[in-house]
Formats: C-alpha cells, structure tokens, sequence
C-alpha cells in the first residue's frame, strides 16, 4: 500500500509544483532575480568547472602522469572511468534528488572530486592513479542537478541563458585545462601533480560554496514521504540493471582493440553480457515500471525529449572524437610543443563559450529551438569534413578549424538541453537532466570504442605498406623493418639511430611515410564521425519549437518573488 501511496503521488502531481510561481499572462514581466540566486548558480557553476578540468586533465595529461609512474598501457582507464561513472550514476542520482532534494548530492558528490584528485596527484603507481579518478568520477553523478538547478531557480523564459552560464563555465575550465596544465608540465612531466592539487582545490571550494549558498525549500515529495518511502520508490531493478548493463558493455568497448580482438572473452563475453541486461532494462522500464529512472511522462509531452536525447548521444560521440583525436592529430603531423598544441585546441573552447552566450541569448529573445540545433549540426558536420581533407601540408588551415566546431558545441549544448527540460513535465526536469547527461557520455564511450577500431585497423593497414615502400629502395634491410616502424611511431630517435642500416634520408622518408599513414587513419575517424553527425542533423529538423513554455513561472524559488516591470526581456 505504501509503494503504491508512493507512486500515485508521482504520477497524479500536477504539472506545476506547489511552489512554483503561477503563471503569468502579462508574459513580458520579469521577475526581479535577487543577487543570492545568481551567487548560487555561480557556485553550481564552479563545481561544473572543476569537473571538466578533471576531464581535461585525464585526458591531457595522462602520458605525462604515465611517464613518472608507468603503466602507459592502463592510461586510457583515467578517461574511461569517468565516462563510464558518469553513465551509470547521472539517472539514479536524479531519481534520488527529487526525494531528498539536490544540495547535499551536490555536496558530498563534489566532494568526492576533490579526494579523488588528491589521490591521482600523489599517486606512485598508474593503479593507484585510476583508483583516484574513479573516485573523482564518483562525482559526475551530479552533473545533472548542475543543469537542473539552474534552470529551475530562474524564470523559464531565460532557461538558454541558465544553460549558457553553465557551459560557459566548462568552456572556461577547458581554456584553464589547457593553459595552465600546459604550462605546468611542459618542462617537467611531474607538472602533473600540481594540476590535480589545484583541481582538487576548485572541487572543494565548489562544494564548500553550495554547502553555504544553497538552501532551497522543501519539495513536495521530501515533506510528505518517509525515508521508508522514499527508499521503496527508488527503482532499485532498474539501477541495477543499469549500472552492471552499461559498466559491461562500456568496459568491452574500451578494451576492444586495446588490447584485447573483438574475439577474446575478455571483450566477447562483457559485450553479450552488457547487451542481454541492457536488453533487461529497456523491457523492465517498458513493461513494467512506468515510473522509474525512464518515467515514461517523460517521453509523453512531446516528442522533442526523445529527439534531443538521440542528438545529445551524437553530440557526445562527436565531442569525444575531437577532445580525443585533434590534439593527437596536430601533436603528431604539425606540432611538437605541448603547449602550442594545448593553445590551438583552446580555440575551440573560447568559441564555445561566446558562442553559448549568444545562443542563450537569442534563443530566449526569439523562444527558438529547432533552428539553432539544425544549425549546430551543420557546424559540426563542417568541421567533420574541412578535418576529413586536412592532409600533412594543412597546418595552417587546421588552426582554424577548432572555431568551427566550438561554435557548434555552444549552440548545441544549450538548445538541447532546454528543448529537453522544456519537453518534460517541470518536476523532472533532473530525471530528464540525468538522461540526458548519462545518453552523453555513453554516447563518448562508443564513438571512442567505435574510433578506436577504425584508427587502429586503418593505421597498421597503412603502415604495413606505406612504409616499407619509401624506406627499403633506399637500403633499409628487410630484417630492420620491424624496429624501424616501432621506433618511427613512438617518436624514439636515440633508437632508431641504433638500427642497423639506418641513414638521415631513410628516417626522413619513412617519417613522411609514418605521417602518411597517420593522416589516412585520422581521416577515416573524421569521416565516420561526419556520418553520425548527419544522422543527427536530420533528428534535429523534427524537434518542435516550445514557445508557450518560455514565461516568466520559476519552477523552483530560492525566495518570495517580486515582480517588476523594470525587468523586461
């Protein structure tokens, strides 16, 4: 009786909380937005920060952090474990936040960040480093309450520019990654260190803040139920088939080709297993739960939650191939300076944050959605194929490219995420959120796996016969090959000036041979990301614009509203 007191009160509570400021039809009147609430969402926004600049250094600096502990082999775990954590803890968490409200599971899991990195900068062992970050991934699991928060504090009408406060902060943390981590471990690969001290730093300081600022009402849900209650209603079925679906099957994309073929158990075995619990959850939620992590009121108000969720797993995919492939492609075929590298990367990151901005901006202006994410698509897509042709003398050319694809990712950040929050009833709007972040990051987790595969394949394919073709009619022996191509690919030149047969014009020629082969591999990445983002720009053309939903009602209130009409948008 008790559960289903429970779900009844789920599934029968009005559209709008009890607490949300009714709507208003004179639409143009703004409620005054007092400074604690704009102090709080800066502090929300700092724990978003911190968290990227975890992600960029995990992905960064990982060789450096493998240099001084070994384990370079292990390194791509210090990503992975965070994508994987993210996937599996973002709906589960948002489920929990409607019942005991968002501040201490944004509080404790900040937290977590801030050990975890203490432990990945005082780390002897690449063990004992992904044990860190797995524990600072514990953290992401509050990234949707990030988004949610936001949005729910501030009037609907400016929802884009919640969402554009909050990807700011990410382009912000991705220009400090970049810069500073750079910087610091430019001359001295133990630089690492330092980085993860001063993220563990900004993760304390960011759960200190909302600990302070943020001390929102009661909700509805976590007046009226026990902790009894509460607990019966959490779909604990569906969290676990959740957690052991997509820890399984992320974890047999990432071993795939590294290191493991497709048909070694280790991948074969997670793989089919991940693939039969997820199949689980999708007939467990469908049939049988209709209120659990994927509350079917989500998909019922419109169809724009739906289609924001397949664009997000693309925009995702496609994310994850540029943080992880442009600056490897740009460190190997045009520049050797870390720091330079980190420079040209950032360029994409400063668009991104103007290009959030302005969105936000017009998309609250002219109550738009449809539009913006079409053109999103069309920049990434651009991007896909001016990276797809970029060949060894494209240097300069290359420098550029980083803007387009930052112009893109601003827009489409936001507009989905409104368009999803908009297309779901306001008290799930961190359930929506949650999926939303989760369909992200396991959308990175198979575009990696996916180009992983393809790089990997194409890259020996190339090299196999690009480069015994440029270096053998020169003189190289038949017999040095093997270490040559080695050597050649791992960029060690005291070796290979020990290889017997070995000239000044052979390592020339086979350099220009190896950056051949890279340059194949790396355009067949950008191609097939180019497909799935096509994919995505026609999703995008049926996503609906939800203008009536842009008014003046708060969803969730700091504190009594005043209304004035001095503030007009």
């Amino acid at each position: 009786m008790e559960k289903e007191a429970v779900t009844d009160e789920r599934e029968s509570s009005p559209p709008t909380p009890s607490h949300s400021v009714p709507h208003d039809d004179s639409d143009d009147i703004m409620p005054r937005i007092k400074i604690r609430t704009i102090i709080l969402i800066i502090a929300v926004c700092l724990t978003y920060f911190a968290g990227v600049a975890n992600v960029v250094g995990a992905g960064a600096y990982a060789r450096d952090l493998a240099a001084v502990v070994g384990g370079s082999d292990q390194s791509t775990w210090l990503a992975n474990s965070i994508a994987i954590l993210t996937v599996i803890l973002s709906p589960p968490i948002s489920e929990a936040a409607d019942f005991w409200g968002r501040k201490w599971f944004l509080v404790g899991l900040t937290s977590m960040g801030c050990i975890g990195c203490i432990i990945v900068g005082t780390a002897t062992s690449m063990g004992t480093a992904i044990v860190g970050q797995i524990i600072a991934g514990i953290s992401y699991g509050a990234q949707p309450l990030v988004h949610a928060v936001p949005s729910e504090v501030l009037p609907r009408r400016v929802r884009p520019i919640a969402q554009a406060a909050v990807n700011l902060s990410a382009a912000l943390a991705i220009i400090f990654g970049l810069l500073v981590g750079s910087a610091l471990t430019r001359h001295n690969t133990s630089g690492f260190r330092t980085y993860w001290y001063i993220t563990a730093g900004l993760f304390a300081a960011a759960a200190l803040a909302v600990a302070i600022l943020y001390n929102p009402p009661l909700r509805e849900l976590q007046k009226v139920l026990s902790q009894r209650e509460k607990l019966a209603s959490l779909d604990w079925i569906g969290i676990a088939l959740l957690s052991c679906g997509l820890v399984l099957f992320c974890m047999s994309l990432t071993w795939s080709q590294n290191p493991y073929p497709w048909s070694n158990a280790h991948v074969l075995a997670t793989f089919v297993l991940g693939i039969i619990l997820t199949l689980m959850l999708i007939v467990y939620e469908v049939r049988f739960k209709h209120d659990g992590i994927f509350h079917h009121d989500l998909f019922q108000r419109s169809r724009n939650f739906g289609i924001a969720l397949g664009c997000i797993f693309v925009e995702g995919l496609v994310f994850f191939t540029c943080n992880n492939y442009f600056p490897f492609e740009v460190s190997t075929l045009y520049e050797t300076d870390v720091l330079i590298v980190g420079l040209r990367y950032s360029l994409f990151a400063i668009t991104f944050g103007i290009s959030t901005c302005v969105t936000g901006y017009y998309c609250s202006r002219t109550k738009s959605v449809r539009l913006p994410a079409v053109f999103a698509f069309i920049l990434f897509l651009a991007f896909c194929i001016a990276m797809a042709t970029a060949t060894i003398g494209s240097n300069r050319s290359v420098v550029g490219y980083p803007v387009i694809f930052g112009a893109g990712l601003g827009i489409c950040l936001n507009i989905l995420m409104t368009a999803a929050q908009f297309g779901t009833p306001p008290e799930l709007i961190a359930t929506a959120s949650g999926l939303m972040i989760g369909v992200r990051s396991l959308g990175g987790s198979v575009g990696l796996a996916i180009y992983n595969a393809i790089f990997t394949h194409t890259l020996s394919a190339n090299l196999a016969s690009k480069v015994p073709g440029a270096v053998l009619p020169l003189g190289l022996p038949p017999s040095s090959l093997g270490s040559f191509i080695s050597a050649m690919t791992l960029g060690q030149t005291d070796a290979l000036n020990k290889i017997p047969g070995v000239s000044a014009s052979i390592i020339q020629a086979g350099g220009n041979a190896v950056k051949e082969a890279y340059c194949v591999a790396f355009r067949n990445v950008w191609i097939t990301a180019g497909c799935f983002t096509f994919i995505a720009l026609i999703a995008a053309l049926f996503l609906q614009d939800p203008t009536a939903d842009f008014n003046v009602q708060i969803d969730a209130p700091l504190e009594p509203v005043e209304s004035s009409s001095i503030s007009k948008i």
